[in-house]
């Protein structure tokens, strides 16, 4: 009787290989996405200080004065901090309304124009000239039509960002596994089950995508808006242009910083709101 001298297989091997240069690589990748933008953000700053302190002669610093002489003047003045913060606040608001507007709008003139082709045939193309008028030349009609207050801002804000929510959902809409929907009419499912079941989960990838870009643009609207409009409660474009004819050029970059703070704030919830539904069912890990 003899004995089997062959060794077993090591299976565990490679597994060991990949593993720890796999799990190494994670931190290495992480730190990479957080001093990326750091270092931007400095270099960013280093350039500021550049222009302000060095290349501009010192009777023209008022044109760009040092980022530690707007954070002083915008942000640790209290009574500037607190006119700011309230024509935030209006922005905001108007904003978001108009966003909320903008999605159902978008999203309902999607939703039809899936539904049958002469459907988008008839609707789309006017979408697209709702996209292509320039704002600007729309702004003083919609004075006259709806006055100078809040409902002419939110109205601004739904011209701009009507159009991507209505192309990214319909894109997505239209763009489901053919599998999928052999599958579905296979098993002679309804309209409306295929439409909640299938059409609009595969289409969330794409449309939160229209969402982030519509969530910018809304601010832009805003703002726009408020130089238009001037009505009421100050938002921030009126001290925008407001601290622009006074060369109040601290308090006026201290404002164009929260309105973009606003707009990557939006942005950064809809993403972390896709990566929340999606997640866990699309897309794939990038390093």
């Amino acid at each position: 009787m003899t004995a089997d001298t062959t060794a077993p297989e090591d299976t565990t091997a490679p597994a060991a290989i990949a593993g720890p240069g796999r799990a190494g690589r994670r931190p290495f990748w992480r730190s990479v996405n957080v001093l990326g933008p750091v270092a931007m953000f400095g270099l960013m700053i280093g350039v500021w200080y550049l222009v302000s302190l060095v290349l501009l002669d010192p009777k023209r610093r008022f044109l760009l004065p040092p980022p530690h002489a707007v954070v002083d003047v915008a942000f640790l003045d209290r009574y500037n901090l607190e006119q700011l913060l309230r024509a935030l606040w209006l922005s905001t608001s108007v904003a978001l309304t108009g966003l909320g507007i903008s999605i159902v709008l978008g999203m309902a003139l999607a939703v039809l124009m899936s539904q049958a082709r002469w459907i988008e045939r008839s609707v789309y193309p006017y979408a697209v000239v709702l996209q292509t008028i320039p704002t600007l030349a729309m702004v003083p009609l919609i004075g006259f039509w709806f006055h100078y207050g809040f409902v002419s801002r939110v109205i601004v804000c739904v011209l701009i960002a009507l159009f991507p929510i209505i192309s990214s959902t319909l894109f997505g809409l239209q763009s489901v596994d053919r599998g999928m929907l052999d599958l579905f009419a296979l098993h002679r499912v309804p309209r409306w089950v295929l439409l909640v079941k299938l059409r609009l989960p595969a289409a969330l990838p794409a449309t939160f995508s229209g969402f982030q870009v519509s969530a910018g643009l809304a601010v832009v609207g805003a703002v726009v808006g408020d130089f238009f409009f001037k009505q009421g409660d100050p938002g921030i474009g009126v001290l925008i242009d407001l601290y622009r004819a006074r060369l109040m050029t601290e308090q006026l970059l201290g404002a164009v910083i929260l309105a973009s703070l606003l707009g990557v704030a939006v942005f950064v919830f809809f993403g972390y709101l896709s990566r929340l539904v999606t997640g866990a069912w699309y897309g794939s890990e990038i390093p």
